[in-house]
């Protein structure tokens, strides 16, 4: 089980060592503290928003989303999870989650006690670190999409999403940062730009016209990546893809 795991973590480890170098220990920790490989269908919810979870969740593969959701029902997302991201490390320390996260798709989830990751943090102080770096980009994300939708046009918005997603994707070997496998939905667009449904289809309808954007069959293209990175003011330094000791 346990080549099988360390291969399924691969993302995770590329994300740890685009910013930072993994030890022989620490990254052994970090397979031994998988207690299960978990399968997600689309659609449902990983973590719930009033939950005190027991694990934290690892994406090992797929697209989920953190949401909360107003009175009216509609969902604002906060964050898009890409493979290589913890969902909710942030429910060991906090105890009761305060927003949910959604499967946008199909996802493997590698699941974490809390019992095993206050193991780690107490017997390695480095991987105790870059955990809690990764709660800091999670911070760090959450920042820039605060200034996108408070400042930015639509079509900037969805452009700075795309030029993300694709910076991201690219850390971790799931694409290039002009073209990567892109499977959301409408819905889930709007809900990421905080717009109506038929509002983000006209965005994305105005960005092809413009020669900006290529998404088909699940496939997005940006055929001019600078452009799209200056027209939708994209700087990638909050990413903090800089490796360095930490």
């Amino acid at each position: 089980m346990h080549n099988r795991t360390t291969e399924r973590l691969d993302p995770f480890f590329g994300r740890i060592e685009r910013r930072d170098t993994l030890g022989p220990a620490e990254r052994q920790a970090l397979v031994d503290g998988v207690s299960a490989i978990e399968e997600a269908t689309a659609g449902a919810d990983l973590v719930r928003e009033g939950d005190r979870p027991a694990r934290s969740t690892l994406l090992v593969s797929g697209f989920a989303a953190r949401y909360r959701t107003v009175a009216n029902g509609e969902r604002q997302f906060a964050t898009i999870h890409v493979a290589g991201d913890f969902v909710d490390l942030h429910s060991f320390p906090l105890k009761e989650m305060d927003h949910s996260v959604l499967a946008l798709t199909p996802c493997t989830l590698a699941m974490y006690p809390h019992e095993a990751i206050k193991g780690m943090t107490e017997r390695l102080p480095h991987l105790t670190r870059l955990l809690w770096l990764l709660t800091l980009l999670d911070s760090a994300l959450q920042r820039e999409w605060i200034v996108c939708m408070g400042r930015l046009s639509a079509e900037a918005r969805a452009l700075h999403l795309f030029c993300e997603l694709g910076a991201r994707l690219a850390a971790v070997g799931l694409g290039q940062p002009d073209n990567y496998h892109l499977p959301l939905t409408q819905q889930d667009l709007a809900d990421a730009l905080g717009l109506s449904s038929v509002h983000a289809n006209r965005v994305v309808q105005s960005l092809r016209k413009q020669g900006l954007l290529i998404w088909q069959a699940g496939q997005l293209v940006l055929p001019n990546l600078q452009a799209a990175r200056e027209m939708g003011e994209f700087d990638e330094r909050y990413l903090h893809l800089i490796k360095e000791p930490r």
